[in-house]
């Protein structure tokens, strides 16, 4: 399949007689990235995959409403973030917790999956990130694990550079305490 630039991938999109390979093209392209986004967040892989399974179906049925006022993976990137919130709200209401509350219950849904294969360091980890605000944790994981830059985070997230600096140097703190405070 030939590769495209970002600019010609979104004339492809718009053009109805190859826009249905210009998505299977953008699948390609950002699904691994996104996948592991969503994943972080719900942590569960049958959950992450049904997620990302939505973001494409959203963003194909919404394509013409693209105006390219961002980069298409920053669209790609706000439409997995929201479609992951909504989720995780609706998850907190099932577990009866509060918005308010740390998502633990999320940390015991990782313990089950099959798919997780990461150690007791790795599961501390997690219970780190999942004990941070919710908006903290997404910073911390866009900027942790994803290397994300402020800039790009701020065109999808809808907040200042300087408030998610702020934010995840407070996550940062936090997890380091969490994982330094039996030691």
């Amino acid at each position: 399949m030939q590769q495209y630039t970002e600019d010609e991938l979104i004339e492809r999109l718009r053009n109805p007689s190859t826009q249905r390979d210009a998505f299977a093209q953008v699948v390609g392209l950002y699904g691994e990235k996104l996948y592991w986004q969503i994943r972080k967040m719900v942590l569960n892989h049958d959950d992450a995959n049904d997620l990302l399974q939505n973001t494409f179906l959203k963003a194909w049925t919404n394509i013409d409403y693209f105006r390219g006022d961002a980069k298409l993976s920053t669209w790609l990137y706000k439409i997995a973030i929201n479609e992951c919130i909504t989720f995780l709200n609706r998850q907190r209401i099932m577990n009866n917790v509060s918005m308010n509350d740390s998502d633990v219950f999320l940390l015991e849904r990782l313990k089950g999956d099959v798919y997780f294969d990461g150690d007791n360091a790795q599961m501390k980890l997690q219970e780190a990130i999942l004990l941070l605000p919710e908006k903290q944790r997404l910073v911390f994981q866009m900027k942790y694990f994803e290397d994300m830059k402020y800039e790009d985070m701020s065109n999808i997230l809808g907040t200042s550079v300087g408030a998610l600096k702020a934010s995840y140097h407070h996550a940062v703190k936090k997890v380091e305490d969490f994982l330094t405070k039996d030691i």
